[in-house]
């Protein structure tokens, strides 16, 4: 088994990649806890349980750790509506209908007289037929957990079905196993993490519908997951996960040298020093304002790197510029709850009344 062997304060870039149109470049700078929890998760072979508040970097990190470990990365977002068996494989009722329907064993909706009933017993008699026909099997869709356990039964489904298979690192092959990031698991009922558990725990699962389990292959996937904390996630959960906190240092120079380190990283070359260092004193007030009053979201390292691509977007060759640019803007990525913009308001209406004073 691979483990990262990197040093802390290394900076992961895809080494071929072209980001897609609008969304940012992937890079991600390792910590020391990062490298360390990893590892014993692949040790220990348990989920990493990775906690932090939105935009600090936890779906990043399971993305750079798939290419660190050069894995394949397979990701699937938790919503609401998410059932246990979402993470593992989904049945396509739709096209299966779609086929019954264009074999015609669909029943008509209504029964009134003895003709009609006859013709129901015909249509009825050919949908026994189809089940034979059209075996669930058949329609069985694989998903995160049935690609990290058994890849070339889940591509062949999904070759059959004509849908996509997951990007892999070239010269990558199923031996090589996987990286699995379930993201925002609180935003699921108790029963998902619990299932997830479940099927991890015993290293298979069985769909409904197909006659045999899908087994884990000898390598078994690295399942990281993220929570924001909008919900608290079942005690028996936790437990079996491996859990890593990330944080913001909450000492203002220490933030300010986080912050910077960061966008050094994203955008080397393309700014000034001053510009990163006039950002990250922006970030820094305006959390510390919005911590003192019960502001949340709280502004953090997502909203930095935004403010960061926002004024390099549209002067890129202008550090000058730039910094001019980043006073002007900042507030409409810093500052977004509702009484922060109605406290700019009342300042800016105090500034103009001051102005107007003759």
């Amino acid at each position: 088994m691979n483990f990262l062997t990197i040093q802390p304060g290394h900076i992961y870039r895809p080494k071929s990649s072209v980001p897609q149109p609008g969304l940012p470049a992937l890079v991600h700078q390792f910590e020391r806890d990062q490298i360390r929890a990893v590892n014993a998760a692949l040790a220990a072979g348990r989920p990493l349980l990775v906690r932090g508040e939105p935009g600090i970097g936890k779906s990043q990190l399971a993305k750079a750790v798939a290419g660190e470990l050069q894995r394949a990365f397979i990701s699937q977002t938790v919503d609401s509506r998410t059932e246990s068996r979402d993470l593992l494989y989904h049945f396509d009722a739709v096209a299966r209908l779609a086929d019954a329907q264009i074999l015609g064993c669909q029943p008509k909706a209504s029964i009134d007289n003895s003709s009609e009933a006859k013709e129901d017993k015909k249509q009825t008699a050919a949908c026994k037929v189809s089940t034979q026909l059209l075996p669930p099997a058949d329609y069985l869709r694989p998903r995160a957990l049935w690609w990290a356990f058994a890849w070339e039964d889940a591509k062949g489904r999904a070759e059959k079905a004509g849908i996509g298979i997951p990007k892999n690192p070239e010269g990558w092959e199923p031996k090589h196993g996987c990286v699995v990031l379930i993201d925002e698991i609180d935003k699921a009922e108790s029963d998902v993490p619990n299932g997830l558990l479940e099927a991890l725990g015993a290293h298979s699962f069985h769909p409904q519908g197909l006659g045999r389990p899908v087994v884990a292959s000898s390598t078994p996937p690295l399942v990281i997951i993220t929570t924001n904390e909008e919900r608290a996630l079942p005690d028996a959960f936790v437990r079996r996960c491996l859990v890593l906190h990330l944080q913001l240092p909450k000492e203002r120079n220490r933030l300010k040298e986080h912050l910077i380190s960061r966008g050094q990283a994203h955008f080397e070359g393309m700014t000034s020093n001053n510009v990163l260092q006039t950002a990250a004193d922006c970030l820094i007030d305006d959390r510390q304002e919005a911590a003192q009053q019960h502001w949340h979201p709280l502004p953090g390292q997502a909203e930095y790197l935004d403010l960061l691509r926002a004024v390099i977007g549209q002067r890129s060759n202008d550090h000058s510029a730039q910094e001019e640019l980043l006073a002007e803007i900042k507030r409409f990525i810093l500052r977004k709850h509702p009484d922060a913009a109605t406290e700019d308001m009342r300042t800016e209406e105090t500034a103009a009344n001051l102005e107007a004073i003759p």
